[in-house]
């Protein structure tokens, strides 16, 4: 996928994703600037329940599924997303997600994501009311350090 067909791609799936819908050109540029091209081979662990997250997962292309209690709950496949906690507050996964097919997800790290906030004010109001939504457990909070990579353990 060439850089520049990923970049139009996260642009217009961004657009489409309620925490950033609404947000200007630039705005929306600026996130996108944030996103790393990952290709991951089928059979792939990108996120493992209970490990602390880091990062929140566009998929571009390919498939991925989402388990919980060891059995799928969800698939997604492109323009669906997984890990946005990891990018509004520091907790542990609530799922495992395993690519089902050869992937190319968009990845953003929230400590590259956190410093937009302080340039885009609604981002930032949108992400607090997001947090509020969740029920997070009480043990659920954390002082951030880097995760694992990724692996290619099967749930």
């Amino acid at each position: 996928m060439a850089e520049q067909s990923f970049h139009s791609k996260i642009l217009a799936e961004l657009a489409a994703m309620p925490l950033f819908a609404g947000l200007d050109e630039r705005q929306l540029d600026d996130v996108a600037g944030t996103v790393i091209q990952r290709h991951v081979k089928a059979g792939k662990t990108v996120i493992k329940e209970g490990q602390w997250g880091h990062e929140f997962l566009i998929v571009v292309e390919g498939e991925m599924e989402i388990w919980r209690g060891g059995r799928v709950v969800d698939t997604v496949g492109p323009g669906g997303h997984v890990g946005e906690l990891a990018l509004l507050d520091d907790v542990r996964r609530n799922a495992t997600v395993v690519t089902t097919t050869a992937t190319v997800v968009g990845s953003i790290e929230a400590s590259l994501f956190v410093p937009l906030l302080r340039d885009i004010p609604i981002l930032a109001e949108r992400i607090d009311s997001t947090v509020a939504d969740y029920h997070l457990p009480p043990d659920g909070r954390r002082q951030r350090s880097s995760s694992p990579p990724l692996d290619d353990d099967r749930p």
